[in-house]
This record gives structure tokens, C-alpha cells and sequence, in this order.
């Protein structure tokens, strides 16, 4: 099988998006955080909240996305992610990747009080001129340690 340059250069743009996702909340960075996403997004964390007893709605748009996220962490919350086992699909403009993504969680005010999450991403995504952007995002939990309910309410 021959893969070519174009191909090699979108996969590496396709996990770059998940990068985008976990640095922009690290950093709180605003525009890097917006940057994963196109306009019309969607980001369900449901499967993985479920496993602590919670139900939030489905996140729809960049912009509800990222308000919500960074409010939920501003001033309270600092996060670490790492990402993992990528494995990416392309078809013309769209793709698909899969990765684990662990993420630390800790009360600003007090580490002690933390959740560490390895979670599993299913991720549609779609090209944003030379950029590949975060359509649909599916968030399953494998496992967690602390106290999710803590951090995410």
C-alpha cells in the first residue's frame, strides 16, 4: 500500500485537532480551544459523565462549546490532557479518529480534590482550508480515579 504525502500531512492536521482540544482547556487558551472546531459542532460527554451518576445536555456550536467548557473551568478547575492511540480515517473531505485521551482534573484551589479520567474519542471531522476541524465528538469513560462530580458538578 502507498500512501502519499497529502495523506500523511491530513492525518497528522486530523490529530492536531484533538491536540488543539486538550492544549486550548490546558492553557485556557481561548482561540486555541476554537480552533478544534468548526462552526457547527458537537460534543457529547454524556457516555462518560454517565459513569458518575450525570446527565449534561449535549453541547451544540463552537462558540456554546468552548463558553461552556472554559466557564465550567475558569478560576476553578486546571486540566491536563494526553493523547493516545490515534487511529485515523480519511474520506475526501471528511474523516474519522479515534484516540485516548487522559485527563487530569484538579480543584484550583486544592489538588487533593481531583478526577483523572482515560476516556475514549470517536470524532468526525471535516476540512477547514487547510485545516481539519471537530464536527462531532463522542466522549466514552474507560475508567476514573477521584471525584468526577467534584470537578464537573
Amino acid at each position: 500500500m502507498t500512501t502519499s504525502f497529502q495523506e500523511l500531512h491530513d492525518s497528522v492536521e486530523i490529530i492536531d485537532a484533538l491536540y488543539r482540544f486538550g492544549l486550548g482547556q490546558d492553557l485556557k487558551d481561548r482561540a486555541l480551544f476554537a480552533s478544534s472546531f468548526a462552526a457547527d459542532a458537537e460534543l457529547d460527554f454524556r457516555p462518560a459523565a454517565a459513569r458518575w451518576g450525570a446527565a449534561p445536555p449535549v453541547m451544540t456550536g463552537r462558540d456554546a462549546i468552548v463558553d461552556t467548557i472554559l466557564a465550567l473551568f475558569a478560576g476553578r478547575v486546571d486540566t491536563t490532557h494526553q493523547v493516545t492511540n490515534p487511529r485515523v480515517t480519511i474520506d475526501g473531505g471528511t474523516a474519522h479518529l479515534t484516540a485516548l485521551v487522559e485527563a487530569q482534573h484538579l480543584l484550583s484551589p486544592d489538588h487533593d480534590v481531583h478526577a483523572l479520567l482515560k476516556n475514549r474519542y470517536d470524532a468526525d471531522l471535516v476540512r477547514d482550508g487547510d485545516r481539519w476541524v471537530l464536527r462531532r465528538v463522542v466522549i466514552e469513560n474507560a475508567w476514573y480515579t477521584g471525584d468526577p462530580a467534584a470537578i464537573f458538578g
